[in-house]
């Protein structure tokens, strides 16, 4: 299981590609993310930004990000052009957030890598996850990162149940990937390329690529896109 077999890194992310080897198990990406950052050597002046919005550490916008009124964003963080960030959101350290995309209303980030184009509009919460280019998370979307016992997180695939050493691990979501609103995705779930979590289902585990994941975990295959 690889880093390719669900995402690859956009351009956008060029100056980060040494740390993420696309022939790595994807969830050891998760590790990298702070050491990526740090040798980045982030400015340590804040940029420009409104009164309302609180930047601690080091952290770096690109001048098109576009800043709501108020929001909090906790260093280290790299943030790529044309991002927006609206009202509310809590940035809270080691984050890397591609090209084009939104960081909604009311939703936190932690330890999570963002590819080019991925929108989470609302109400959601994504920590310790690696979001690919273009995927979707509908409104009150949870990427619970930590299991009821606080044990590591064990990914049980259909050939092989693969142990990460990770306590807190969240989500691996494919490129183009949607889950629909209010539904939850279990720590150390890895969702394929143009894969479906339908709205308010409960998912752990694997979904293949092109399936759709619904109500008790059952899963239709998508048409291909061509």
């Amino acid at each position: 299981m690889k880093a390719s077999d669900y995402f690859t890194l956009p351009a956008s992310l060029a100056s980060f590609a040494a740390h993420f080897p696309a022939d790595l198990p994807p969830w050891e990406w998760l590790k990298r993310i702070g050491p990526a950052l740090a040798a980045q050597r982030l400015d340590p002046r804040p940029p420009a930004h409104p009164p309302g919005v609180h930047l601690e550490g080091l952290v770096y916008l690109h001048p098109t990000v576009k800043l709501p009124h108020t929001a909090t964003i906790i260093g280290p963080v790299w943030i790529g052009a044309r991002t927006e960030i609206r009202p509310g959101a809590f940035i809270r350290g080691n984050v890397i957030v591609g090209e084009g995309c939104v960081l909604g209303n009311a939703c936190e980030f932690k330890n999570c890598l963002l590819m080019d184009g991925v929108q989470v509009p609302h109400f959601s919460y994504v920590g310790d996850s690696v979001l690919g280019n273009g995927a979707h998370l509908g409104a009150g979307v949870v990427c619970s990162n930590l299991r009821f016992d606080q044990q590591p997180v064990v990914v049980k695939a259909p050939d092989a149940t693969y142990e990460t050493g990770l306590k807190k691990f969240g989500a691996i979501i494919g490129d183009r990937a949607e889950v629909g609103c209010n539904a939850v995705l279990n720590p150390g779930t890895l969702l394929g390329p143009r894969s479906v979590v339908m709205p308010t289902v409960s998912f752990g585990g694997v979904l293949p690529p092109a399936t759709i994941a619904k109500a008790r975990q059952t899963v239709t295959l998508l048409p291909r896109r061509d």
